[in-house]
């Protein structure tokens, strides 16, 4: 599969398997496949979690932060390998840190850099950031599996 970057919904969904409301990478903006990535996610103020996550005080909640980035890694992971139709299952979260809230309305920039893929385990080294601030960072591990294979 090749791209032009930055790119879109549709080559984000041409890639992974997940579909609204849980598509949470809204453009990737470089992709080195195999290698780095750059996405972002826009932070849709409408979003439903908002209205209990927190009432008064938004927050998007880290798991979902947690999430992009896995989507972010996923999707170099996937490029480089020509694997429509794979799924990537998060098998760990190491060493995460939280450092910023992310607020309705912003955009948050996902990085992910694979440090390591054999042909079913990926280790990635992730971070998330608004306007060059720190959110979160963690080591994520995936297996890749294809819809029909055993889990």
């Amino acid at each position: 599969m090749e791209f032009q970057y930055p790119c879109g919904k549709e080559a984000v969904e041409a890639v992974l398997p997940h579909r609204d409301p849980f598509v949470w990478v809204t453009r990737v903006l470089t992709c080195d496949a195999g290698s780095t990535i750059h996405a972002q996610l826009d932070v849709d103020p409408d979003l439903p979690l908002f209205k209990g996550h927190f009432p008064g005080h938004p927050v998007l909640p880290g798991v979902i932060i947690m999430e992009a980035l896995a989507q972010t890694a996923s999707f170099c992971i996937l490029v480089d390998r020509g694997a429509q139709g794979a799924l990537g299952f998060l098998t760990g979260i190491d060493k995460a840190k939280f450092r910023r809230q992310v607020a309705p309305g912003e955009t948050l920039d996902l990085k992910a850099t694979i440090v390591k893929a054999s042909s079913r385990l990926c280790v990635a080294e992730v971070e998330a950031s608004v306007d060059g601030q720190l959110c979160a960072s963690a080591t994520q591990k995936y297996v890749l599996a294809h819809a029909a294979d055993e889990q």
